[in-house]
């Protein structure tokens, strides 16, 4: 020991005499520790393909949203998912500026309020029965006032009804009356492709802007016109280029029509790093046809005839779970078996006796949630709304209440 006492001997006892002195944690503190490293988790972008707000809500529209929902309410529980589904990145397309312009050079300051969905759908099959050839000029002020934070009325009072439709079939809401702008403008859009060598530009020679992927086998695409219109691809670059890059995984799920531009659009976000799944979703056949909103037909078969039959003699629970056990797991993911309202109301009465079934709780030794959705990823990263649902109506099969909660209902 040395002169002053504070060898190593004294140097053990006043760190003993420390330790046993510290100011023990108040009631209601926790002594502070070092975290718990937290194993990461996967994340996922869901971008399904919009709805453009001008009708009704058709059975193929149901379909491709309750798919949405099922998949981005189960990726929940085992990775960090984001859904994306933005009207206000689509309205500059020519369709939906196109009606807008039509509706206010026929009818001027129309009530649009006083409409419902399918006074509206009517307007727009006269829209497109009109085939009109709109200069570009026409339309520019509507394109300017969108990137502005503007909505056509006609558009507002479609969404509202719509949103209360979501909440009546429990769908996730992603913002429907918000707006909602892409990251990137048109300029910035081709300015990134032209560096990933995707881009074919002609306007300097009044001609249009391709996407250029014909080293990938695939033929020139047109993205504007020479006029200066952008198409729907266009569109979905402005909002998923500046977003792709954040996420181990894009989930692209579309109708099944247009795939020949998902397939572009797949080749364009994988260069970008994440891995692009494409998930094409058949239409509803009516009938034994599928026919486009634009032609009409609804009326026996929208969504508001549907909750309206759904709901006599059924509880609001059975009506969310029934239809997206028809919608997903019965129709599935092609479009061979067409609409029929028999089998939709088997599906709402076996959603009541699930519902009747259903464990409150789970047995104690089974599995966490995350960890039975699990079983229904596949070589991918999100749940696979099919599988998960279709194991639902397995004939022993008694459904836990935590699933049916934390993602059907």
């Amino acid at each position: 020991m040395n002169g002053n006492g504070t060898g190593t001997e004294g140097a053990a006892t006043a760190f003993t005499t420390a330790v046993a002195t510290r100011r023990r944690p108040e009631p209601g503190h926790a002594e502070l520790r070092p975290a718990e490293p937290r194993p990461a988790r996967h994340r996922v972008l869901l971008a399904p393909v919009t709805v453009t707000p001008s009708k009704p809500l058709t059975p193929s529209h149901l379909k491709g949203l309750l798919w949405s929902d099922v998949m981005y309410r189960a990726t929940r529980h085992v990775a960090d998912v984001t859904l994306r589904y933005s009207h206000t990145t689509y309205h500059p397309t020519e369709q939906t500026l196109g009606f807008w312009e039509f509706l206010d050079r026929r009818y001027g300051d129309m009530g649009y309020s006083s409409l419902d969905e399918r006074d509206i759908g009517e307007l727009y099959v006269a829209f497109r029965a009109a085939d009109e050839k709109v200069p570009a000029a026409a339309l520019r002020p509507y394109a300017q006032a969108v990137e502005d934070g503007w909505t056509h009325p006609v558009a507002v009072a479609v969404l509202r009804i719509w949103a209360g439709q979501y909440t009546e079939l429990g769908l996730t809401d992603p913002g429907l009356l918000a707006h909602q702008p892409p990251g990137l403008g048109l300029t910035e859009v081709v300015a990134r492709l032209d560096a990933l060598g995707m881009c074919l530009d002609q306007r300097a020679l009044g001609g249009p802007v391709y996407l250029d992927l014909t080293r990938h086998g695939l033929p020139l695409r047109t993205l504007v016109s020479a006029d200066g219109r952008p198409n729907y691809l266009a569109c979905a670059l402005r909002e998923l280029l500046p977003l792709a890059p954040e996420y181990d995984e894009v989930v692209l799920l579309y109708d099944s029509q247009l795939d020949p531009d998902y397939q572009r659009l797949a080749r364009v976000l994988t260069a970008l790093g994440p891995t692009v799944v494409r998930i094409p979703v058949g239409r509803v056949p009516i009938d034994g046809t599928i026919r486009s909103a634009r032609e009409g037909g609804w009326r026996d078969h929208d969504a508001r005839a549907l909750l309206a039959a759904a709901r006599s003699g059924h509880s609001p629970e059975a009506v969310r779970l029934g239809m997206r056990l028809y919608f997903v797991a019965v129709l599935g993911p092609g479009q061979a078996e067409s609409y029929r309202p028999d089998l939709l109301h088997q599906c709402l009465g076996r959603a009541e006796r699930l519902l009747a079934a259903a464990d409150a709780d789970p047995e104690p030794s089974a599995p966490p949630l995350a960890e039975r959705v699990a079983r229904h990823r596949g070589s991918h990263l999100h749940i696979d709304p099919y599988r998960l649902t279709s194991s639902l109506l397995g004939r022993r099969r008694r459904p836990s209440g935590d699933l049916l909660t934390g993602v059907y209902l």
